[in-house]
């Protein structure tokens, strides 16, 4: 059972304990006796014969601090980051949007995540004044329980690209660059794996030269996600996407190039998003977004435009989550012979089997086991 402290303001706090950062770690061994003592046999004869260079226990890796309890501590005020400038996050209160650090103690408790804020993280923070006592920035005190959360892995470190968010948009382009399923499916099991909504907007229809829209939007409605098709160059599809968009939290994910700034343009002129070309040389898009920002719509509801990404790291989902993630494998999964089964050599595989009837697709099939190989090489 946790014990109490103190917390701001000498009130009571809950203790926990929380990791170090690797560079605050103490070295297991503290002295090299061979060098030291070389050469000296006087001297080496003094030596304790055994030397311990394991630290011993939880205490010897970890840290001590007080998590306050006084979660409503007057003078604090309420709302929503709606971007992140390197260390400074702007919270916007419903009146302006301060630009606030965040206290420490927050950046300890979420040692693990890259950054300790997200755009879309429903925060406490104080105004300060300055030396003149004008009052233009906050400290983020405290943070409200994430809902759905959009991760990645950068760096070896958890990324949570926006949080508290209902739907997320799954953007892909039909030409320049081209249809990529196996990277909406990589986008799918991010999308459920942080709890939230996924729809799927297939952008540029009109570069669909070899036809490939019908198909991916059957596949994607046959397995019951919304699906549509349109393109920000002739109109088509943006009422769709704007009616998707109405009255809800959404956020807008796809590789970059996609056109998801410019869908959002279509949808509300007056964002006037920058947006960028593609390289035609390797037909992979340039990074125009380069933060998240959470963007009020003039029709109602908001939405966060997302850095575009060429590739989406899985690190951050469980490998033996995957599976649960594509949703016609999982009424078939319980009927596996082994519980530990990966569908990929087992015998008595309910998903193979499946599939040999196809009640599984071979290109949804061949995906799942693309994320597996990836995630165990």
């Amino acid at each position: 059972m946790a014990k109490k402290g103190k917390g701001r303001g000498g009130k009571p706090g809950q203790k926990v304990r929380v990791d170090f950062r690797r560079n605050r770690n103490r070295p297991s061994r503290t002295k090299d006796w061979t060098h030291l003592h070389s050469g000296d046999e006087e001297k080496a004869d003094a030596v304790p014969l055994s030397e311990s260079v394991v630290a011993k226990g939880d205490l010897s890796r970890r840290r001590t601090i007080i998590e306050s309890d006084d979660a409503e501590r007057k003078g604090d005020r309420s709302g929503v980051v709606v971007a992140m400038r390197g260390l400074i996050a702007e919270v916007d209160d419903g009146e302006r949007v301060w630009p606030c650090t965040v206290r420490r103690v927050l950046r300890t408790l979420r040692i693990a995540e890259r950054q300790a804020i997200t755009v879309g993280d429903r925060v406490r923070f104080t105004v300060e004044a300055d030396a003149d006592g004008v009052l233009n920035e906050g400290v983020i005190e405290h943070v409200e329980p994430r809902q759905g959360e959009l991760k990645r892995v950068a760096k070896n470190r958890i990324h949570t690209v926006v949080a508290n968010v209902d739907q997320a948009i799954i953007v892909a382009s039909a030409g320049i660059p081209s249809l990529k399923p196996h990277l909406i499916d990589r986008y799918l099991v991010a999308v459920h794996h942080g709890d939230i909504t996924p729809v799927i907007c297939i952008n540029k229809c009109d570069l669909d030269a070899d036809n490939e829209i019908p198909a991916a939007l059957a596949l994607y409605t046959g397995l019951g996600y919304t699906a549509f098709a349109a393109s920000a160059t002739t109109g088509e599809g943006v009422d769709t996407l704007r009616d998707q968009l109405h009255g809800k939290c959404s956020a807008v994910a796809g590789q970059s190039g996609v056109g998801k700034s410019s869908l959002l343009n279509a949808v509300d002129p007056d964002l006037n998003l920058r947006v960028g070309d593609v390289n035609l040389e390797n037909l992979k898009g340039r990074h125009t977004t380069t933060t998240a920002h959470l963007i009020k719509l003039a029709g109602g509801g908001y939405v966060v435009d997302t850095p575009g990404v060429r590739s989406f790291d899985l690190s951050a989902v469980p490998l033996n989550e995957i599976e649960a993630h594509f949703v016609e494998f999982v009424p078939h999964i319980p009927n596996c012979r082994f519980a530990d089964c990966t569908h990929t050599h087992e015998h008595g595989c309910a998903v193979k089997s499946a599939l040999e009837k196809d009640q599984i697709t071979e290109q949804r099939y061949e995906s799942y086991v693309r994320m597996l190989q990836e995630r165990m090489a």
